[in-house]
Parts: C-alpha cells; structure tokens; sequence
C-alpha cells in the first residue's frame, strides 16, 4: 500500500528542490539552451513539472515496496538505481538526437539525480 502523503510530501520536496537548482544555476543553463534572455514563467510547464514528479514519486514508492526494505538508504539506492538506468540515459539519447549541449545535458541530468534522490529520501522517512 502506497503512503499518499508521502507521496505528496516527495513530489513538493523535488519541485523545490528544482526550483533552488535551477534558480542556481540560471545562467548556465540559459547559456546551454542557446537563449538570449531568460524565458518568463508560464502556468502550464510549471503545472506538468509538478504532476510528473507526483508520477514519479508515485512510482518511486511502487517500486521501494515491492523491494520490501523501506529505509532512507534504499530510497537512496533505488532512487540513484532508476535515474541511471532510466532517466540519465534516456535524457542523454534525446540531448544528443536534439543537438543539445553537453553542459545542458549535465545540468538537467543532475537537476534529476537530486529530485530523486530528494524523493528517495522523503519516502524512506516516511515508510513509502
């Protein structure tokens, strides 16, 4: 049984910790996607970046019960697990295919090695 308020807890603790990441980290990334000036802030991107990441703790709780051990280190562990096999790797074919910058590609990749692991260890503490 999934723990919902964990759930909840872990996706506004990745949204803000995407937040201070990207916030940090402004510059660069704007320099990496080749923009002149920073893009304003629109309603949808923002709602979509917040729903994926109920998805995906969502299912980062799915999948730290079917392992049975839910800790702080085995969120850890199977957050890092998945963002290596899944997400790093997909995100790396698609920055390529797109001609994207390796900078970018760093950028975002970490930006979601922390939102996991921020995820992993919400829903450890709270018992996923």
């Amino acid at each position: 049984m999934v723990n919902y308020l964990a759930v909840l807890v872990a996706a506004v603790a990745g949204y803000a910790f995407g937040t201070i990441w990207y916030m940090s980290l402004a510059k660069p990334w704007i320099a990496a996607v080749g923009f002149a000036e920073p893009p304003k802030p629109k309603p949808i991107p923002m709602i979509t970046a917040f729903v994926a990441q109920l998805v995906m703790a969502y299912m980062l709780a799915g999948a730290l019960g079917h392992l049975g051990d839910v800790s702080v280190l085995a969120g850890l562990i199977t957050a890092a697990l998945i963002w290596v096999g899944f997400v790093a790797t997909t995100m790396t074919v698609n920055h390529r295919f797109q001609g994207a910058k390796w900078k970018l590609t760093f950028i975002d990749a970490g930006h979601w090695l922390g939102v996991m692991l921020v995820m992993g260890v919400v829903l450890g503490l709270f018992g996923a």
